[in-house]
């Protein structure tokens, strides 16, 4: 007897046909590349586009990006790199319970953050003075896959990437996209939650009553409550949504986070520092043009674009080391 049994791409694309539910979007339905490309032997089109992101550069950066704690020192803190692996995680089991198509949504999952700016929605809003209309990390990690880190990815996650915010007003075109809506919030409240509690920002009794009704005690049970609630509600409704109860729970959960957490007083001299230091970035390097990295210049865009992209790009470490070598004095020259 085989111990092997070898599938192919047209094999996999024969199960999505016959396993998929009637809404999943098909690989081979895909709108395609920018660049048409020949199919691969093994892998199906969001197949490929999952490993693409894993194996590049933006993706490896978020190991040093801020999830909530400025350039934090324990190691059990989360990441952007921890966070997104964690809605990679979210984003699939949804997608498996709804027969919809896991491939997409771990691509699109995964890809989401790249274009976090460093410390995280502080150096966002930092970024956003220097662009009319604002600046958002969804566009921006759109932007690293099709001109600064070109993967010719397709389209599907592409438009999944872009509406994963919730700041984003159109939603994506595929279930898949939209259920990383859900997941990339599902993640953060959980996993920003216990961290705050590690490092004694938070105790577990301060929650607001109905959010620990709701969800119960911090953990992994807050986690599968909202997942359940997302397969629930979506298979009842035939779209992407939430129980409207665990909906309120999390929308309470997240203002607390934000008032308790992400803006706490304690915090603002954290939070100014990580100001002066993207302010300070951006200013110098649109005055020095010249000293941008080569891998950043490109000469279709204008040099705010090539400044944004480059200090939007640096994780926390960089940003801070590269301010300091610019701004402080160097005391043994």
């Amino acid at each position: 007897m085989k111990a092997f049994r070898l599938r192919t791409r047209e094999a996999a694309e024969e199960l999505e046909r016959e396993t998929l539910a009637p809404g999943a979007t098909l690989s081979e339905a895909s709108v395609g590349r920018a660049i048409p490309e020949e199919p691969d032997v093994w892998r199906t089109a969001f197949e490929r586009d999952r490993d693409r992101i894993l194996h590049s550069k933006a993706f490896r950066r978020l190991k040093h990006k801020t999830q909530v704690f400025m350039n934090p020192e324990g190691d059990h803190f989360v990441t952007r790199m921890t966070h997104t692996l964690q809605v990679t995680q979210i984003g699939g089991s949804i997608a498996r319970a709804l027969s919809l198509n896991a491939d997409l949504a771990d691509a699109v999952c995964l890809g989401h953050d790249v274009g976090h700016s460093p410390f995280g929605h502080t150096g966002e809003d930092v970024l956003s003075e220097f662009v009319d209309g604002g600046w958002r990390h969804s566009d921006q990690s759109v932007r690293i896959f099709e001109s600064l880190e070109p993967l010719n990815l397709s389209w599907e996650v592409l438009d999944g990437i872009r509406a994963h915010s919730w700041r984003v007003d159109i939603p994506a075109a595929t279930h898949e996209g939209n259920i990383v809506r859900f997941a990339d919030r599902i993640a953060y409240l959980a996993h920003d939650a216990l961290d705050a509690i590690r490092a004694g920002v938070l105790d577990a009794s301060q929650f607001p009553p109905d959010v620990l009704t709701t969800f119960g005690e911090p953990g992994r049970e807050w986690i599968e409550v909202m997942v359940q609630s997302v397969i629930d509600e979506s298979n009842r409704r035939n779209e992407i949504s939430m129980e409207p109860d665990v909906l309120e729970a999390m929308h309470t959960l997240r203002d607390f986070m934000f008032e308790s957490v992400y803006l706490r007083p304690e915090a603002e001299g954290e939070r100014r520092r990580a100001r002066q230091i993207v302010r300070g970035l951006v200013e110098y390097f649109l005055e020095h043009p010249t000293e941008i990295p080569e891998t950043y210049r490109h000469e279709e865009a204008d040099d705010l674009t090539q400044v944004i992209d480059y200090v939007a790009g640096m994780t926390d470490r960089y940003a801070i080391s590269t301010h300091d070598s610019l701004f402080r004095p160097k005391l043994f020259e």
